[in-house]
């Protein structure tokens, strides 16, 4: 079996400890499934479903978590395997009917070449605060992706943070504001044992990101902003709880999801490349 050129290499980056930790407690799984975070999710699997081809595909789920995901694509007759490197999230996954999980790095894919039809980024980037990590492992998913096959890959917008900040009122305690201003500047949110929101990440301009995938190999196809404008505006929670509204406020946010001047005021963009 084919597989990753640096699946063996001693020197391989291991998954930061400040990440781990943020993610072993279990909470990221209960934001995509309430409140504001249901946006996110139900606006990723609209997106998803158009691109996906058929099923029965064979997908491969990087970063993956404890398949929220997963578990729907699954449901909808897609073989599923996810590659996560928190123990607690593989474990939880390979629970779910229709989907196999094994630990693994998004940089070096436990994965054999051309093995399948689709591979799904729907967290590792904004993980890889490096350049050169974060095209590595979209290098890794042409590898690991059939030809003609796609690639999907999330990241998390430059401004995410300063909006979100001054939408919840935290961005007005001085503390938060100069750590937010940094992240503006570079994209690059550091870990602070003194704020507990998040983690080590990158938060990426949406234009680089085409940039990446190809010097991945990957032809870039098209970007999606997944929240829009909605995840900004007052009111949103109770939108979402009614299923009329809700109907609209995806629909809304489709309408603008390629939009260029809007792309960078989602929360998340999801950019789509395919192998040739």
């Amino acid at each position: 079996m084919k597989r990753s050129p640096y699946a063996t290499e001693p020197r391989l980056p291991s998954l930061r400890e400040e990440i781990l930790a943020y993610y072993e407690q279990g909470k990221e799984d209960a934001r995509l499934r309430q409140g504001t975070g249901r946006l996110e999710f139900w606006r990723t699997q609209d997106v998803l479903r158009r691109l996906l081809p058929e099923a029965p595909a064979r997908v491969l789920d990087v970063g993956g978590g404890t398949g929220i995901h997963a578990e729907w694509l699954a449901e909808d007759g897609h073989e599923v395997e996810v590659v996560d490197p928190v123990p607690m999230h593989v474990e939880r996954s390979g629970r779910l009917p229709g989907v196999t999980a094994r630990l693994g790095d998004a940089r070096a894919l436990p994965a054999e070449d051309a093995a399948y039809d689709v591979v799904l980024f729907l967290g590792p980037l904004y993980h890889l605060p490096e350049r050169p990590d974060r095209v590595r492992a979209l290098a890794e998913a042409h590898r690991a992706v059939r030809p003609g096959g796609v690639v999907v890959a999330a990241t998390i917008n430059r401004f995410a943070g300063l909006n979100d900040t001054l939408l919840q009122g935290n961005y007005f305690i001085p503390e938060r504001r100069e750590r937010i201003d940094a992240v503006s500047v570079d994209g690059r949110h550091g870990y602070s044992s003194a704020d507990p929101h998040f983690t080590t990440a990158y938060f990426a301009d949406p234009a680089e990101v085409p940039g990446e995938f190809t010097e991945a190999g990957l032809a870039h196809e098209g970007q999606y902003g997944v929240e829009g404008v909605a995840w900004l505006m007052g009111g949103v929670e109770e939108w979402l709880d009614d299923p009329e509204r809700r109907e609209a406020v995806l629909a809304a946010t489709r309408r603008i999801e390629s939009e260029p001047s809007l792309l960078g005021a989602s929360g998340h963009v999801l950019t789509v490349g395919r192998r040739s």
